[in-house]
Parts: structure tokens; sequence; C-alpha cells
């Protein structure tokens, strides 16, 4: 069956493309981690951190917003956040409480998603906060790569840069998690009424 010209038009949008692409070059960030190319690894976690802020402007600023792009976008912003922060948890880059402290929070976001799907609540809107700690997050982690390559005033510079974005996103993160417990309960709420209205009719 044909896909009407409508949902092409919201499907082949720039921000989803650049989602995908975000997708896509993950694998090779990962790799350079675990080859030791510290330096262009950072280097790419830097530019894929600031992609998520550019693709969320351009769908603002040119109307290319679609229902896709709302799943697709957090979904690489999880997967980037989850693979990052476990692969440089394990070479030794991160502190290990910064590490952890990103995959609890992000493994407790999951399993609130997979609990409120199953449950048939409405799918809940990204928040400003979660958003904002999702980029301070993605800045931590290049940040924390050239803290530990560097030396001198480049590595204190860089160590001031890695630790402020990480606590900024680590407060604005869970701040963000707290919220979103009142908005899951209106969403599953929301969810079961339409349900049962809908088997009504």
């Amino acid at each position: 069956m044909a896909i009407p010209s409508a949902w092409r038009e919201r499907i082949w949008t720039i921000p989803n493309a650049i989602s995908v692409a975000r997708l896509l070059l993950l694998p090779v960030a990962l790799y350079w981690i675990v080859d030791e190319q510290y330096w262009a690894a950072g280097i790419l976690i830097a530019v894929l951190g600031a992609t998520d802020w550019v693709d969320g402007w351009i769908a603002r600023r040119y109307d290319q917003g679609s229902e896709l792009g709302k799943v697709l976008d957090p979904t690489a912003d999880r997967l980037m956040l989850i693979a990052v922060a476990a692969t440089l948890l394990l070479v030794g880059i991160v502190p290990w409480w910064f590490g952890v402290l990103v995959l609890l929070r992000e493994l407790l976001i999951v399993i609130a998603v997979v609990i409120l799907a199953g449950a048939g609540a409405r799918r809940i809107d990204v928040q400003w906060a979660g958003k904002a700690g999702t980029l301070a997050l993605m800045f931590a982690f290049p940040a924390f790569v050239f803290f530990d390559q560097t030396h001198g005033v480049l590595h204190v510079v860089c160590g001031l840069v890695a630790y402020g974005f990480a606590i900024a996103g680590l407060g604005l993160s869970y701040w963000a998690a707290w919220h979103y417990v009142p908005l899951a309960r209106d969403a599953l709420r929301e969810g079961r009424s339409g349900r049962i209205q809908g088997e009504r009719s």
C-alpha cells in the first residue's frame, strides 16, 4: 500500500534525518573509544550532542515536527547516553559515580516507558528540563575524554567544563525525572479513559 504524501513529508524531514545519522554514527564513536582513538571519539560525541539541539531547532523553526520525530529523537538520546556512558565507564574515563548515575536514570526511564506503554498510557512529550539535562550530559562526555587526554592549563579547563556539565546535567535530568511522575499518572489515566471510551463506542 502506498504511503500518503502527507505522511511521507513528515517522515522524510531534516530533523528525522539528523536523528538517524546520530544513530548510525554512534557505533563509530564507541569503536573509537574502545580502539583508544580518544580525540576522534570525543570530537564525534560532541558533534552528536550538538546535533541533538540542532534537530529540535530545525523542527521548531521550519515546522518540521512529526510524530516519528517525537519518538525517534528521544530514542536516539537514550541509546547514546546509555552506550557512551557504559563504554566510557568501562574504559575508566568518566568517574564511576557519574557513569552509574547516568545509567541508573536511563534505566529507570526505559522501565517506566515500557510499563506505561504496556498499561495503555498516552505518550508523554519530552520536557524542557529533561532535554536540557540530556544536552549537558552529552557535552560532559567529550569534556571528560579531553580531560583525560590533556595536561596543564587545558587539563584544568577541560576538568572544570566536564564536572560543570556533569553536575548540571545530572541535576536537570533527575529533576525532570521526578516531575515526570505526575505527568505519567495523567498519561495513564487519559490513556485508560480513551481506551474505555473506544470500547463503548
